[in-house]
């Protein structure tokens, strides 16, 4: 592989303007864009070629860009993340796909030990820019090991950025800007809503990596969630409301920073807060929310913050997931328990 690290601008595309795509059709048009806008942009990972990825999020790149920028890798994700950090410090931007959320960990020594230190030890001087793309969550009926919630572990690692997706618009804008960073970002995709549709402006500037979007508005709760428990949380917004509350309804985008500006802004216009995750309850984010919101807005909220996710146990066989996951009629709960206080 030749060192080839000259930007170029993009030619006319021929995807462009306002289209409806699939969330995974979203970020492949994401990556598509960033490789032809960067030619440093090298995209790795087990079967990400010809077959396109287990769920066809790099379909057609290797085609299109060819075997020396989109490269299939052995099954081995520490040499994955390891090569990609040697590629990084002679000036590429590795794209590493992991193929599912509980095949990270061979490589978390890599990412914590190395990837996440390496700008800190350089004084700034060294730049990671590696994304690490993780299809993450359950609700696909898949067997173990696939179906995991491990962004608390990487969120608790200083020096990495950990983000992820809700929508194909915030999917196709978000990827872009995760490449286009200096910092190493841990990169979440909700692999049940690849398939959700929606709006998506292709010509679009990378939305930014610190800031939450508020999907909707409320004056009695506000929840708060991230990648596949947003839809969650927007539709039981939309079934209390039936019952006569405003409920509002925060995406969370960016997982390590916490946008903690406007969480607190929300929490005191409503005085209530929920947080809705996959992953259990025990350590996870919701409990660093409830802290950081808690100590904000003390004396602005009319209840403790409180948290709705999977219990703290191995993640179940496929066939009883769905109560093991939160769901619409558990934020309902959570929202009836909130408005008693």
């Amino acid at each position: 592989m030749s060192l080839t690290t000259t930007r170029r601008t993009a030619g006319p595309l021929a995807d462009s303007g306002v289209q409806t795509l699939t969330l995974g059709k979203a970020l492949t048009a994401g990556l598509r864009r960033s490789m032809r806008d960067d030619d440093s942009i090298v995209l790795m990972g087990e079967d990400i070629g010809a077959l396109g990825g287990v769920f066809r999020i790099t379909d057609g790149l290797q085609k299109e860009f060819g075997d020396q920028r989109v490269i299939d890798t052995p099954l081995a994700e520490s040499a994955i993340v390891g090569t990609a950090i040697g590629l990084a410090l002679r000036g590429y931007r590795p794209v590493c796909e992991i193929q599912f959320d509980g095949f990270v960990y061979p490589a978390f020594d890599q990412i914590v030990s190395q990837l996440a230190k390496m700008r800190a030890r350089s004084g700034g001087r060294t730049r990671l820019p590696i994304v690490i793309r993780i299809p993450v969550g359950g609700g696909i009926g898949a067997v173990e090991h696939h179906s995991e919630s491990n962004e608390a572990y990487f969120a608790h690692t200083a020096g990495l950025r950990v983000v992820s997706c809700a929508s194909p618009a915030d999917g196709y804008r978000m990827i872009r800007a995760a490449i286009a960073s200096d910092d190493p970002v841990i990169f979440y995709e909700p692999k049940r809503r690849y398939w959700d549709k929606g709006e998506v402006d292709l010509d679009a500037e990378p939305a930014s990596l610190n800031r939450a979007r508020v999907w909707r508005t409320g004056s009695d709760v506000t929840l708060v969630a991230h990648g596949p428990t947003v839809k969650t949380a927007i539709a039981a917004a939309e079934a209390a409301e039936e019952d006569g509350y405003s409920v509002g309804v925060v995406d969370l985008r960016t997982i390590s920073p916490l946008d903690i500006e406007t969480l607190r802004r929300c929490a005191e216009s409503t005085g209530r807060m929920i947080v809705i995750h996959e992953a259990s309850t025990f350590l996870g984010i919701g409990a660093e929310i409830a802290a950081a919101v808690t100590e904000a807005c003390f004396y602005s909220l009319e209840a403790p913050v409180l948290r709705v996710g999977a219990y703290n146990l191995p993640y179940p066989p496929a066939k009883t997931e769905d109560e093991f996951l939160p769901d619409v009629d558990r934020v309902l709960d959570a929202i009836e328990t909130s408005l008693e206080y």
